[in-house]
């Protein structure tokens, strides 16, 4: 049955509101006039733990929910903590998923991301590519976590005609991402590499590898509207991928920084560093196909996350492990 969100009273809970998606997903609802969002800060609320969701969701009931709580983090991360990665994941999903079945929430959405997707895969990847290859071997552990959650949501749907849907996106950034020096993704990485090496008066910035992998990204508060958007839609599918259906080169990304940040020194690719899966883009036709577009651009994503990290690494708040 499905019962998508159209009530702007509708209570709605925000797994996760404290990341970078679920931040831009309390953002965006609220600038639509929904106001009646239901959040909490961890340890107030630990979605690892059973027994503390299921009474959360038995005493707030709240009608909509977007699952944005993850454990997440870059390749240094995902290949250090792997056991971290698998279970943390399985654990939020699985006790997020289940209590709102248990308490009769409306529709769910789950945020999963481009890696459940083998590590050759087709190019552009489409929905139906899932589980038909082996996965890239780094994030392995994530990336089961992930197609679990895709197949508990269809499990639930089909066994108790639940409305819950997934959502795939692509490499994500924007304003309350995560720099730590080891654990973030390429763009908060770059910028803060080339920050750092600007205000040292560095005289290069050594990017790994030779440039030519071809990535797809997406600013923050573009992957909210389209969640959104998808939530309210009684024609949603139950997988969708989410992306700009765009390609850029670690390189040409890489300039668009130094651009960015303002950096005056030379940008060096060390090709003795591995790297990584040649492309990397969503087929994203059947977002396209309900009548969603990006809004914002690369180089203009990249102008408003950059200030946004100067100011918050000077508050010592965006150094996340």
């Amino acid at each position: 049955m499905r019962r998508p969100l159209a009530d702007k009273n509708a209570k709605i809970y925000v797994a996760g509101h404290q990341g970078l998606v679920g931040s831009a997903l309390f953002r965006r609802l609220k600038s639509l006039g929904f106001q009646n969002l239901l959040v909490r800060n961890y340890p107030d609320l630990d979605l690892t733990d059973q027994a503390a969701v299921r009474r959360f969701f038995d005493e707030e009931k709240p009608e909509f929910v977007f699952l944005a709580a993850a454990k997440v983090g870059g390749i240094y991360a995902n290949n250090t903590y792997p056991a971290d990665f698998i279970t943390a994941n399985l654990q939020i999903q699985t006790h997020v998923i289940e209590s709102a079945h248990r308490s009769g929430v409306k529709r769910l959405l789950f945020l999963g991301s481009s890696c459940i997707y083998p590590r050759l895969c087709p190019q552009p990847m489409k929905e139906e590519h899932l589980l038909t290859g082996p996965l890239e071997p780094t994030n392995e552990p994530y990336a089961l976590a992930k197609i679990a959650g895709i197949v508990m949501c269809r499990s639930f749907n089909r066994q108790f005609e639940t409305d819950f849907i997934s959502v795939m996106p692509t490499n994500l950034y924007g304003p309350g991402d995560n720099f730590h020096p080891d654990n973030s993704h390429v763009i908060p990485a770059l910028l803060r590499r080339f920050h750092e090496a600007k205000e040292a008066g560095a005289r290069e910035v050594v990017v790994w590898g030779t440039g030519t992998p071809r990535r797809e990204f997406l600013h923050v508060d573009d992957v909210a509207d389209a969640c959104v958007f998808l939530m309210t839609r009684s024609d949603a599918p139950d997988l969708v991928n989410i992306g700009s259906g765009q390609e850029t080169t670690i390189r040409e990304l890489a300039e668009a920084v130094k651009e960015t940040v303002g950096f005056r020194g030379e940008l060096r690719f060390d090709s003795s560093k591995p790297d990584g899966t040649p492309r990397k883009l969503l087929d994203v036709s059947r977002l396209s196909g309900l009548g969603w577009r990006p809004r914002i651009g690369l180089r203009e994503g990249l102008s408003s996350t950059y200030p946004w990290f100067v100011s918050n690494s000077s508050a010592g708040s965006v150094l996340r492990a």
